[in-house]
């Protein structure tokens, strides 16, 4: 996989140098997952907690504060104290999406201080093997002739994999009905027992059923294609640019943190991102490392919520706000 990092691209190579705080951190560091521990959020954050541990030879605890789809654990940092001891790596459901599906007691905007964009994992669309569809054309044409009698399935209402099916219905003007589950597991599983009838998830997750050849995949929501899947192509190759669906996660902090403190966790995590085995370990995840400034991941922030809150505005998607 494709890794990039804030070092590699040289993204900080035309700003001025930070004022960093000199003697942070001086004490453990809690670093908040708001998932069940063995997801990919968690992965990704057990992997850069410990070098971050490394590099500043002060204890990063996990602290997984599953519940809500991230949303608990992303309430928790937000009303945590904002000295930079207590932050998350939080997902695009929790943070850009959430806040457009239900009441939530943060404003991802307002309540929390980005630090930097983590990673991002491409969303794959699949269908069961049953679906008599090889590629984005014959599955349009599929859903046309069909209309409200194929199913997607998700991993929950709200998530990433929901608002991807969402916008593929708007992009394709297709009507298929979304099935929801609880995780992306119990939806993988009714999928190969052909219950449901096509998914986007997380490429990782569905990447051994492609092989063995259980699921058929159709195109993969990035920019470019996945090395490790590289010869499905994007949704833009097929005629859908709008049609971009990935999953990120990035880490935050309470929204107050001294400018010092947040420019130090920024070194502290863009560094430990570049570092060799950090990549290596996380790109069997599928997971392309960004590391980018505050700034940038805040307006990159603001762009989601603007993105997706359209989407579930123009899908009519039922929320509780």
């Amino acid at each position: 996989m494709k890794i990039l990092t804030a070092l590699a691209a040289g993204f900080f190579l035309v700003l001025p140098a930070p004022v960093v705080a000199a003697d942070f951190p001086d004490k453990t560091i809690r670093l908040i997952v708001p998932f069940p521990p063995g997801g990919p959020n968690d992965i990704i954050a057990r992997v850069i907690g410990q070098r971050m541990s490394e590099l500043t030879r002060q204890p990063v605890v996990i602290d997984n504060r599953g519940g809500q789809g991230g949303v608990l654990g992303t309430e928790a940092v937000a009303k945590a104290k904002p000295d930079g001891y207590t932050i998350a790596i939080s997902s695009a459901g929790a943070l850009a999406i959430s806040p457009s599906m239900e009441k939530i007691a943060y404003d991802p905007l307002k309540d929390l201080q980005a630090i930097t964009l983590v990673a991002k994992v491409p969303e794959m669309l699949v269908v069961a093997g049953g679906v008599p569809a090889n590629d984005m054309n014959e599955l349009v044409a599929l859903a046309r002739a069909q209309p409200g009698k194929l199913n997607f399935a998700s991993s929950g209402p709200g998530s990433l994999p929901h608002l991807a099916g969402e916008l593929l219905k708007l992009t394709a003007k297709i009507d298929i009905v979304h099935v929801p589950y609880r995780g992306a597991a119990p939806a993988v599983n009714d999928l190969l027992g052909q219950q449901v009838q096509m998914v986007f998830l997380d490429l990782p997750i569905i990447l051994p059923h492609i092989r063995s050849g259980a699921l058929r995949p159709i195109a993969i929501g990035a920019v470019e294609r996945a090395p490790t899947a590289s010869e499905v192509p994007t949704t833009a190759e097929v005629g859908m640019p709008d049609l971009k669906a990935e999953n990120w996660y990035g880490m935050v902090a309470p929204a107050g943190t001294p400018p010092a403190i947040v420019a130090a966790l920024n070194r502290i995590a863009t560094e430990a991102m570049a570092d060799k085995a950090v990549r290596e370990k996380l790109a069997s995840q599928g997971a392309e490392l960004i590391g980018d400034s505050p700034e940038h991941f805040h307006d990159f922030l603001a762009r989601e919520i603007d993105k997706w809150a359209k989407v579930i505005k123009d899908a009519g998607i039922a929320t509780d706000k």
